[in-house]
């Protein structure tokens, strides 16, 4: 396999070790965040939330279940959604993507992405185009990418010879043309490839519940569940040859 990129001195220099905590507790768990230079936003499944850099609250929105991995693009906040069920062999999800503004997460519209068969779970934007990840029944061997172009017209499927990770991909990013998706599992697997999506590594490390970039550094998510609701935070990562990532000292 070809060597993981390191990443720059200067952008590693620039990111936080500081974990932000999202203000509040919702009824269901993380599913993916996203950032920005001034705001956080996480996907609580039934509920959007953006906070600031720190944690602080701005607004918060219910949503369908299930709302999965978010991304941002020209202002605008785009989240995979399936109405239908996940990790069905015969494919019985029902697969969009949902967009908000970003400003105050109102709603705007949203579009088939039918051809994400077992159910969207993710996204991210890459090289003017968005990249939608999902479900995956028993015993499959491989994990799918779906590529839309900016009006998410349909392109292509990639396969990635990931071998079977547990429920599929859940989370996604790109950084300096390398991919990185989370993926559930006992351990939890995190799947790297270069920008083709041919595997660089698969390594025992969570972002599970959020994996993204805001430009400069790459963040990672965590989250608990109790009898109070689910929340969740983040923190800054970099890469590392042995491990994909680790949390930054």
């Amino acid at each position: 396999m070809a060597l993981l990129m390191a990443y720059p001195t200067a952008i590693v220099a620039a990111a936080s070790s500081e974990v932000v905590n999202c203000e509040g507790r919702y009824q269901h768990h993380l599913q993916g965040f996203c950032l920005d230079a001034n705001a956080v936003y996480w996907s609580f499944t039934t509920t959007l939330v953006k906070t600031d850099r720190h944690g602080k609250l701005l607004h918060k929105v219910p949503v369908d279940n299930h709302h999965g991995d978010v991304c941002l693009h020209e202002g605008r906040l785009y989240v995979a959604v399936n109405l239908g069920q996940f990790n069905h062999p015969d494919g019985k999800a029902d697969s969009w993507v949902y967009v908000y503004d970003a400003s105050d997460l109102r709603f705007i519209s949203r579009h088939e992405c039918q051809q994400v068969f077992h159910g969207a779970g993710g996204i991210a934007w890459f090289r003017d185009h968005f990249f939608v990840v999902g479900g995956l029944p028993d015993a499959v061997e491989e994990n799918y990418v779906y590529e839309y172009d900016g009006a998410f017209n349909f392109i292509r499927k990639h396969v990635i010879q990931s071998g079977h990770t547990h429920l599929g991909i859940q989370t996604a990013t790109c950084r300096n043309g390398q991919w990185f998706f989370g993926c559930y599992g006992d351990p939890k697997i995190l799947l790297v490839t270069d920008s083709q999506f041919r595997l660089l590594g698969r390594f025992e490390f969570d972002c599970s519940l959020g994996v993204a970039t805001d430009g400069d550094a790459l963040f990672a998510a965590s989250g608990k569940c109790s009898g109070e609701g689910c929340g969740g935070n983040i923190r800054a990562v970099v890469q590392d040859d042995s491990r994909g990532l680790r949390d930054q000292e």
